[in-house]
């Protein structure tokens, strides 16, 4: 079994996954914001606004990962789409806005929140539930960069370039 077969199976078991954990973290960060707006009782003004950005990421992630887990499914190995290119671009970008957002809710909470011993945060567990989402989602996207990574060097190495597929015509 070639890598390719590997490609095709587990394309869309990722992307499913960075999908499912996104709408997740969408609800999560919805729900706070939603709260946060309403009763106006957020910690300060830089746990409001990292509780957005993670709502943006979220976003971003769930329709972006679904666009690109159906044009695999269309056609894996013919569009400009599904290249390691397009791939690379949007994986980055992707894992830019997790590191970013994971690493500042995190800051934000100081590691992690202990909801019987602290009295700061109103939304202790929703806050460590998006806390710990984030970081799953972070690292379900780095594994999918280093795939495609490793998709564009054999990609580079059969002649096609960036412009190459995820798996061989």
């Amino acid at each position: 079994m070639g890598f390719d077969t590997h490609v095709r199976r587990g394309h869309p078991i990722v992307f499913g996954l960075i999908v499912f954990f996104g709408i997740i973290e969408l609800a999560i960060s919805a729900w706070l914001v939603s709260h946060f707006n309403k009763h106006h009782n957020y910690s300060g003004t830089s746990e409001r606004d990292r509780v957005r950005f993670l709502l943006f990421s979220s976003i971003w992630t769930v329709v972006f990962g679904a666009l690109y887990m159906v044009l695999f499914w269309h056609s894996a190995s013919g569009s400009v789409a599904t290249s390691v290119l397009s791939h690379g671009i949007f994986l980055f970008l992707t894992w830019i806005f997790w590191t970013a957002g994971a690493a500042a809710i995190t800051s934000s909470l100081g590691g992690g929140l202990n909801c019987s011993t602290q009295n700061i945060f109103v939304y202790c567990g929703q806050l460590n539930a998006l806390e710990g989402f984030a970081w799953a989602i972070w690292i379900m996207v780095t594994f999918a960069i280093l795939i495609v990574f490793i998709r564009g060097v054999s990609a580079a190495r059969r002649g096609d370039g960036l412009r190459g597929h995820l798996v061989s015509a």
